[in-house]
C-alpha cells in the first residue's frame, strides 16, 4: 500500500520537473549502456567455452627441444611433435585423446554439383576419432568417423551446415562426394551450427576465429598430404622441407586429453613425467621433464585469450559509470532541495524520516528503471555497432538472457545507490524551519 503511494508520489515530482528528469534518465541509461556494452563483449570472450566439461579437458604439453637457449622453469613448447603425439595416442591413457591441426584446402564445388562454380578456399581440422566426442560437436545427419577409418586412412570427411547448405543445398549429403583439391572423400556427417567462443582446442588459428568447414581423419590428411595451416617450432636438425613428417624435430599438433576426476588426472600427470623421462633415456628429449596439463579454463587463461584492449574498455566503462552516477546523485540532490518545502508539509503532517527516506529511495528505484530501460536500448545500438567492426570476434558481440537482466539490475542497483545520499539529505529536513519560511 505504501509502495504504491510513494510510487504515486514519484509520478507527481517527475511530471512537476520533467526536464530534470528527463536529464537523470538519460544520464543513467548512457552510463549504464557504456557499461554493459563493454561487459557484455568481454562476458562473450571471457566465457567458458564448454562450461559442463571445461574441468575434464585438458591441453598436454611436453619440452622436447634441445638444451640450447634452455632456461630451467620456462614454459615447454605449446603443441606436440606428431611423434610425440602418436605415441600418446596409441597409449590411450585418458577416456578420450585428440591429436589435431588445422588446414587449409580447396573446395571444388563443380565436382560436386556440377556447373561452372569455381573452387574456394575453407578452413579444415585433421584430427584423431576422439574429436566429436570429446568437444561434444553437434551432428545434424550422421556422425564422425571410428578409430578404424583413420588407421585404414578411409578416405571420409564431415563437413559444416554452411558448407553443406553451399555444396547440396542442406540436404542429407552423406553418401555424397566432396572433392578437396583433386582428392574425393565421402561425406559421412553435416554439423549442426557450431562456432565455440574461444576456439579453445586450438588457439594458432585465432582465439575467436571460426571453425573449420571440413574435417578429415589425421592419418587420412597426412598421406593425402592436404595442406596445413598454424604455428611450427623447429630445433636442431629439422628438415625444414617435410615439418610433419613422423620423426621431424617440429612441435605443430594440439593435443587434448579427457580425464574423469582428480585421481585420473595424478595418474596422467604422472605419466607424462614418466613418458619424458623414458625419451629422454633413449635420446630423443634433452631437457628435464617438463610436463604440463591444463584444463580449459587454465589453459585460457594462460594463453591471455581476451585482448588487453577489451579490459582497458571495460575499466574505462566503469569509470564512464562512476561519472554518470555522480552526476545523477547531484541531479537528484538539486531535485531534493527544490523539495524542502513539500517536505517539511510531510514532515509537519506525521510523515516520519524513514518514511521521506522511503519515498526517495522508490523515485530512485523508478528512475532507474526507466534509465535501465533506455540503456538496453542503448546497449542493443552499441552492440550492433561492436558487430560492424573488422574484428573475428565482432559477430559474437550479442546479448543474452543473463546479460539483458544485468542490464536492468545495474541499472536499479546504480540508480538506488546515487539516491541513498539525496534520500538521507531529503530525511533531514528540519518541518518547522521550513513551515516559517513558508
Amino acid at each position: 500500500m505504501m509502495l504504491s503511494y510513494y510510487l504515486e508520489l514519484a509520478l507527481r515530482s517527475c511530471r512537476s520537473a520533467r526536464g530534470l528528469t528527463a536529464l537523470m534518465v538519460v544520464t543513467i541509461a548512457i552510463g549504464v549502456a557504456a557499461c554493459m556494452t563493454s561487459l557484455t563483449v568481454f562476458h562473450v570472450l571471457s566465457g567458458d567455452p564448454i562450461p559442463h566439461r571445461s574441468g575434464k579437458l585438458f591441453n598436454v604439453q611436453l619440452d622436447a627441444e634441445q638444451m640450447r637457449d634452455y632456461r630451467p622453469g620456462e614454459e615447454p613448447a605449446l603443441q606436440l611433435t606428431r611423434f610425440d603425439a602418436e605415441a600418446l595416442l596409441r597409449a590411450a591413457r585418458g577416456s578420450r585423446q585428440v591429436m589435431m591441426t588445422g588446414g587449409m584446402v580447396a573446395v571444388d564445388p563443380a565436382a560436386t554439383a556440377g556447373g561452372n562454380a569455381r573452387p574456394f578456399i575453407t578452413g579444415s581440422r585433421y584430427a584423431s576419432a576422439d574429436f566429436f566426442a570429446m568437444f561434444d560437436v553437434p551432428f545434424q545427419y550422421g556422425s564422425g568417423w571410428s578409430a578404424a577409418d583413420d588407421q585404414a586412412e578411409a578416405r571420409v570427411a564431415v563437413i559444416s551446415a554452411d558448407l553443406n547448405e553451399q555444396l547440396f543445398g542442406g540436404a542429407d549429403s552423406r553418401g555424397r562426394t566432396v572433392r578437396l583439391g583433386d582428392k574425393d572423400l565421402r561425406v559421412i556427417g553435416v554439423l549442426k551450427p557450431w562456432r565455440p567462443a574461444p576456439h579453445f582446442f586450438d588457439l594458432t588459428l585465432g582465439a575467436y576465429s571460426k571453425p573449420a568447414e571440413v574435417y578429415v581423419p589425421f592419418a587420412t590428411a597426412m598421406g593425402l598430404r592436404l595442406g596445413a595451416s598454424g604455428n611450427v617450432n623447429c630445433w636442431g636438425d629439422a628438415n625444414v622441407n617435410d615439418v610433419r613428417a613422423l620423426n621431424a624435430l617440429c612441435s605443430w599438433l594440439q593435443y587434448w586429453v579427457e580425464l574423469d576426476g582428480p585421481e585420473q588426472e595424478r595418474a596422467y600427470r604422472d605419466y607424462l613425467v614418466n613418458y619424458s623421462d623414458q625419451q629422454r633415456a633413449a635420446g630423443r628429449f634433452e631437457r628435464p621433464s617438463n610436463a604440463r596439463l591444463r584444463n580449459v579454463m587454465d589453459w585460457l587463461f594462460f594463453s591471455k585469450v581476451v585482448p588487453s584492449d577489451i579490459r582497458l574498455q571495460l575499466w574505462l566503462a566503469l569509470g564512464f559509470l562512476l561519472v554518470c552516477l555522480t552526476n545523477a546523485v547531484g541531479l537528484l540532490l538539486a531535485k531534493a532541495l527544490r523539495r524542502s518545502g513539500e517536505i517539511g508539509v510531510r514532515r509537519a503532517l506525521g510523515a516520519s524520516r524513514r518514511a521521506i527516506f522511503s519515498q526517495f529511495l522508490v523515485e530512485a528505484g523508478g528512475l532507474g528503471l526507466a534509465g535501465g530501460l533506455l540503456g538496453l536500448l542503448l546497449t542493443l545500438a552499441g552492440l550492433w555497432a561492436v558487430r560492424q567492426g573488422p574484428s573475428a570476434y565482432a559477430p559474437l558481440a550479442q546479448l543474452d538472457l543473463t546479460m539483458l537482466a544485468t542490464t536492468l539490475l545495474l541499472a536499479l542497483t546504480a540508480s538506488l545507490m546515487a539516491g541513498l545520499l539525496p534520500a538521507w539529505r531529503a530525511c533531514q529536513v528540519t518541518p518547522a524551519l521550513q513551515l516559517k519560511s513558508n
